[in-house]
């Protein structure tokens, strides 16, 4: 992948890459990459596609439980989407030559990551407002920027994930209306699910520019189009006036409108647990981890019969051929 020879035609495939790159156009997955993009992208869809499969757990716990059958429709319609989001991922990481069985044997070795914050339990009912409000508003915040990522399959899953993910924060912003809206003990229960939510929502952006290792290169390949602290920036900017407008306080002492640099200011995040959660070691980690290698595991007879009705169907149709 690394080779760039000189051809009569015109630049060599780098010199073409850089191009690409240079005039914001896509790199497709036939494009001669070098082979430290085509592992960054297959690193970062990867980290993304295990995070839209691991992220049903917290939510998928409380279907049962849900407080209406409205409720539950909604959720089950939710986390059926986060299925959806996980296979258009790994398809598209797929175009970059490795395939999904790969995939997730290097994610249940430990070997790859998904995002921090689905490492934290479920408490409440509230905990499902705060994922979709919070969570789900960080991850848009993020992934709107992923649209325009330079390589062409991701920027295009991108835009239908976008979309659902739009209705899953306006899904949970809903449920804390709701809340909020309700009995002393449920505005209680909303505040309580945005104490715990709102620091891992942040973390969950990426540690600060001058401590990420992969920003810095990934910016001036076009992978990433706005850094940490930008994209951070703008989803406190965006949530803040909406917690006011729930009525409720976001947890942090520090924070306060700076009109001369027309943001909110914000408290430092606690960084050393965000490390610990992405090392393995905050609540659930083994928990979700532990279930999705068994979830896997279970499954192969699936995997292996559609295999088998696939053989038998190409045997069919080369017999006929014959």
């Amino acid at each position: 992948m690394e080779q760039s020879t000189v051809t009569a035609a015109g630049p060599t495939p780098a010199e073409r890459f850089d191009q690409l790159i240079a005039a914001g156009e896509k790199i497709e997955p036939r494009d001669w990459m070098p082979e430290a993009y085509r592992r960054t992208m297959i690193r970062q869809i990867a980290q993304h596609a295990h995070s839209e499969v691991i992220g049903q757990q917290p939510e998928g716990n409380w279907i049962t439980r849900a407080p209406s059958l409205r409720r539950k429709a909604i959720l089950v319609a939710k986390v059926q989407d986060e299925a959806g989001h996980g296979l258009y991922l790994y398809s598209a990481c797929e175009t970059l030559g490795i395939s999904r069985d790969e995939l997730n044997d290097l994610l249940h070795q430990g070997r790859q990551k998904y995002s921090s914050i689905f490492n934290y339990p479920t408490l409440s009912w509230a905990d499902v407002g705060a994922i979709g409000w919070l969570v789900d508003g960080a991850a848009i915040a993020n992934q709107v920027a992923l649209t325009r990522t330079s390589y062409g399959p991701y920027a295009r899953a991108m835009v239908r994930v976008c979309k659902e993910e739009s209705f899953h924060q306006r899904q949970g912003f809903e449920i804390m209306m709701t809340l909020a809206r309700g009995s002393e003990a449920q505005r209680e229960m909303a505040q309580d699910a945005l104490n715990r939510w709102w620091w891992p929502s942040l973390a969950m952006l990426g540690p600060p520019d001058e401590q990420s290792t992969h920003t810095e290169q990934s910016m001036q390949w076009g992978i990433k189009v706005e850094t940490n602290d930008e994209i951070r920036q703008k989803f406190v900017d965006q949530t803040v006036p909406q917690a006011q407008f729930l009525g409720l306080a976001v947890p942090d002492p520090a924070l306060a409108w700076n009109e001369e640099r027309g943001h909110w200011d914000f408290g430092e995040i606690d960084w050393d647990a965000f490390w610990e959660v992405v090392r393995g070691n905050g609540p659930c980690n083994r928990e979700r981890l532990a279930h999705k290698v068994k979830a896997w595991e279970d499954g192969a007879w699936v995997r292996e019969a559609a295999l088998a009705h696939a053989a038998k169907q190409e045997g069919r149709g080369l017999a006929a051929t014959a």
